[in-house]
């Protein structure tokens, strides 16, 4: 691992800090093949929730562009060797992501940081597709992202006009979860993922890929799912747990099985 990317593993978080802030920890590929290993090893050490968040003063200015980013000519081949399979290992996880945006989330690492299940802002920091600004489209999932939650005519908006979207505008879009002074994003953000890491892993997981799924299910297909899903969960010891602290009113020790 090297020192554009600080990876932390401590009560059940795996802790993912982008660590270029001279490059406004913009994207090379050299820093996501660290984030794509280092979550790899985060999930095989037996992490329960994800935390990805930066150092200085931006979340992340997208892809590294003018730096030594090891961009190739054809950009689509950059995207499908570098960036996929990190968005692509992110979507597939069995454990919740959380995102905390310390400043302005460019290009694709608005993307980035969309891609979380929650996401929480910091009330100065932006969101911004700047692509149609130097004559490129969205990527890294952006589109999709940004179109599931706040519909055709934001990510149009967003996406054409390439101009800054702010904390509260994201919030009240259906970008974001939580907005939150500066000073306190860090220990909300870490707080978010310990909670979510003392959790019911296995439910937890089974809700994030449901919750994907219904997004292009009908409602049928949706509720054959949860019953799919309801029966798994129901046969785990966290469920039995769960249960028993209920009747016993006292609060559940999660194990994640």
């Amino acid at each position: 691992m090297t020192d554009i990317l600080l990876s932390m593993f401590e009560d059940g978080v795996l802790t993912l800090m982008l660590n270029r802030p001279e490059r406004l920890n913009a994207l090379s590929t050299e820093l996501l093949v660290d984030l794509t290993e280092a979550l790899e090893d985060g999930v095989a050490a037996g992490a329960r929730a994800v935390l990805i968040t930066a150092t200085g003063r931006a979340f992340c200015s997208g892809a590294d562009l003018a730096g030594d980013g090891g961009i190739s000519a054809d950009l689509g081949e950059t995207l499908e060797t570098y960036y996929h399979p990190l968005f692509e290992r992110l979507a597939s996880l069995d454990i919740p992501v959380v995102s905390a945006i310390n400043g302005p989330a460019v290009g694709a690492g608005a993307a980035l940081a969309l891609a979380a299940d929650i996401v929480v802002m910091a009330r100065s920091a932006y969101f911004q597709l700047g692509f149609v600004n130097i004559g490129l489209v969205p990527d890294a999932g952006a589109t999709w992202l940004i179109a599931k939650s706040a519909g055709r005519a934001k990510a149009l908006e967003m996406a054409l006009l390439g101009e800054r979207l702010s904390a509260e505008e994201a919030r009240d879009a259906g970008l974001v979860a939580r907005v939150v002074d500066d000073a306190a994003l860090e220990g909300e953000g870490l707080a978010i993922a310990r909670r979510l890491a003392d959790g019911p892993t296995i439910s937890v997981g089974l809700i994030r890929k449901q919750v994907a799924a219904a997004l292009n299910a009908t409602l049928a297909e949706t509720m054959a799912i949860e019953a799919k899903h309801q029966t798994l969960a129901g046969r785990t010891s966290d469920f039995r747990e769960g249960v028993m602290a209920f009747l016993n009113k006292r609060a559940p020790q999660f194990r994640g099985e």
